[in-house]
């Protein structure tokens, strides 16, 4: 199992991550280079494991990461506090991907290039969950970009449906549709329940 959580749960409040986020982009607004060494730091695993999902080779997830994060240094007053800076960061990236993605052909997938498990587990627990791992990406990996992208976000980065609806930029209907046809192709073409892949 990788994660469990339901996708339409929302916080409480703004989370001190996400004050500390909006904290980040004020200072990088007065183009203060620490702090955006900083948010690079925090975004670099998030961003490149969504992009790998979405574009499927390496070189074009680091050339569109660093244009992500380009756009955050040279636009930072772009960000106007309605969202959570991850949701206005991964907007960014979305519509990077698109743009590069359109560039080239949808590739064929790189099982070395993915995400890699924990090295904490033993050597029988770390085989178990490489192959359901390796499973679970082949099968997304039959996906649309579109399904991916609502997959990756709501089980990898625990976003809910509404600030997913920000980051692809539709109605949060269509990241329903989007998840609920994703998970019926997944179910279709994994064994046991869903439940236990997700």
């Amino acid at each position: 199992m990788l994660f469990r959580k339901s996708p339409t749960s929302q916080s409480a409040g703004p989370a001190p991550a996400t004050l500390d986020e909006a904290r980040l982009i004020a200072r990088i607004v007065g183009r203060d280079l620490r702090a955006f060494e900083l948010l690079y730091r925090i975004y670099h695993p998030r961003l490149t494991r969504f992009l790998t999902n979405l574009l499927r080779r390496p070189q074009l997830v680091e050339e569109a990461l660093n244009d992500t994060m380009m756009v955050v240094w040279k636009r930072p007053e772009k960000f106007n506090g309605t969202s959570k800076v991850s949701t206005w960061i991964f907007a960014i990236a979305y519509r990077t991907a698109l743009k590069a993605r359109s560039r080239y052909d949808e590739p064929v997938e790189e099982p070395e290039h993915a995400p890699r498990p924990s090295e904490d587990a033993d050597p029988e627990q770390h085989l178990g969950q490489r192959q359901v791992q390796a499973a679970l990406l082949g099968a997304m990996s039959r996906l649309s970009p579109e399904h991916r992208a609502v997959l990756d976000l709501t089980y990898f980065h625990e976003i809910g449906y509404r600030e997913i609806a920000e980051i692809l930029d539709c109605p949060v209907g269509t990241v329903k549709t989007r998840m609920h046809h994703a998970r019926r192709h997944l179910k279709g073409w994994l064994e046991g329940r869903l439940e236990d892949w997700l």
